[in-house]
């Protein structure tokens, strides 16, 4: 939130470091992360109406007139699974209209793909593969940029920098030496194009900076590292008794799907293979093999009856002699639902509510569902945009203000000043900072060891990049 046109200030030692040193290293943050802000502000608004648009993608399977009374929900299942060759039930999703086509997905490997099916008459309507659904690919766009771990990676090291970027603006901004708030909290129209355009940058950074750096925060958890990290901490904490609801990572994603697919299909030939001891009491012509499909039938009421946030899903068990689950995914994450069910009699044996959860996985889950705008309805979704607008503001006016101000010749990044000093307050700030943002550590270590022993080095660049070149030893 720095103009190009601050005034420099001369380096002291103290607790803080100098204005100027602050000045540089919020220009070079900006540098590297205007081009991911952009792009993350853009997905993420539209993200943020992820309910409003599936609804509007899926109204053609929640119009349908029906011919007849709906089929059995196992029979359902059935024709879903017979559209997908060897493929296996993965959730079967609660219709929320006697309107609706049935949803049915079903898991080839590390494949998801979503059935569409009428209930009456059983016709298969459409077969999608879950990564393809409009609003599934703007999450990996947000998230990996559809570069799998390598996007999360370069996603994740851009959050960490804005997030610096943000602090250090927010330490230019505060006023000093009495100033006013004109220019601060709002902006001043009268003293030119100049003044307007920083005015302009500041003040919607101090007004932004705050919801900004919160949705950066709960956007970690879906990282590749941080989202390590936080897997750890959850299992030192002793919430990995129970999944977490969220993946980190593109690999990890796959992997998930991979061990599930397994595990369902392990447990329904184990079910087989209980039955197949009946086999000797069959008769000629005569199918004895259970429908593995019919608790189903006795669950869906249950289930139903309970009126659940949706969408809601029933999954079969993933191990022998397991119970099924059904789950309220719903995106405002505190009103989710767990349950265990009989599947004998379709009654509910375990129900696990949000509020008993785990405390981590009480606090990720509610800043995930304020980050994808679903907490508190569409005042969360006009906060979002919001903040959104106001990066997007935050960057163009920092690109017009470096494209009037920058020099011939030169970057126009503000000169370093000979003798800098680290004060304790940076040195402590820092460490919080690498200790809590596991890939700022390398990357800044990296930026300082290049800028020093290459950038440095050579005096067209340094001179270019407003560095201070290296003095060399006099001969002797």
């Amino acid at each position: 939130m720095a103009t190009l046109d601050a005034p420099g200030r001369p380096a002291r030692a103290g607790l803080w470091p100098d204005y100027r040193t602050v000045w540089r290293w919020h220009f070079y943050a900006g540098l590297f992360c205007i081009p991911f802000v952009l792009w993350l502000a853009a997905t993420g608004s539209i993200y943020l109406f992820k309910p409003q648009i599936e609804s509007w993608l899926e109204r053609p399977y929640d119009r349908l007139v029906m011919s007849g009374p709906p089929q059995a929900p196992s029979a359902q299942v059935r024709a879903a699974i017979a559209a997908v060759p060897d493929a296996v039930l993965r959730a079967y999703e609660l219709p929320e209209t006697p309107s609706s086509a049935a949803r049915v997905i079903v898991s080839q490997g590390t494949k998801q793909m979503r059935v569409y099916v009428r209930p009456d008459d059983l016709k298969v309507l459409k077969v999608l593969n879950e990564d393809d659904r409009f609003m599934r690919v703007i999450f990996r766009l947000h998230g990996e940029m559809m570069l799998g771990d390598r996007g999360s990676n370069l996603v994740e090291l851009a959050a960490c920098w804005t997030i610096i970027m943000l602090l250090t603006g927010l330490f230019l901004w505060w006023p000093r030496g009495g100033a006013g708030l004109a220019g601060a909290v709002w902006p001043r129209f009268g003293g030119g194009s100049s003044q307007i355009l920083r005015d302009l940058h500041a003040v919607t950074g101090v007004w932004v900076s705050f919801f900004a750096i919160f949705l950066l925060l709960t956007g970690l958890p879906w990282a590749k590292n941080w989202g390590g990290y936080l897997k750890d901490v959850r299992r030192l904490a002793g919430a990995s008794a129970a999944s977490q609801d969220w993946t980190n990572g593109r690999s990890a994603e796959l992997a998930q799907r991979r061990a599930l697919d397994a595990s369902v299909r392990a447990a329904a030939s184990d079910e087989h293979a209980g039955h197949s001891g009946m086999a000797g009491m069959s008769m000629p012509g005569m199918d004895m093999a259970p429908d593995r499909y019919a608790p189903l039938n006795r669950m869906v009421p249950t289930v139903a009856a309970l009126d659940l946030p949706a969408p809601v899903l029933i999954s079969p068990p993933t191990r022998r002699n397991g119970g099924w689950t059904a789950k309220s995914d719903t995106p405002n994450r505190p009103q989710r639902v767990d349950l265990t069910l009989d599947a004998a009699t379709g009654a509910v044996t375990r129900r696990t509510d949000f509020n008993q959860r785990h405390w981590i996985d009480q606090v990720v889950g509610t800043g995930v569902a304020a980050h994808e705008g679903q907490l508190f309805g569409w005042f969360n979704q006009a906060l979002g945009v919001f903040t959104a607008l106001g990066l997007i503001t935050m960057a163009g006016s920092a690109v017009l203000m470096w494209w009037r101000r920058r020099p011939d010749g030169a970057l126009g990044a503000p000169p370093a000043l000979s003798g800098q000093k680290v004060g304790p307050g940076l040195l402590i700030v820092l460490s919080l900072l690498c200790l809590y943002l596991p890939l700022l550590g390398p990357s800044l270590l990296l930026v300082v060891a290049i800028e020093r022993l290459i950038l440095k080095r050579i005096p067209s660049v340094a001179q270019w990049l407003g560095l201070s070149p290296l003095k060399r030893a006099p001969p002797h």
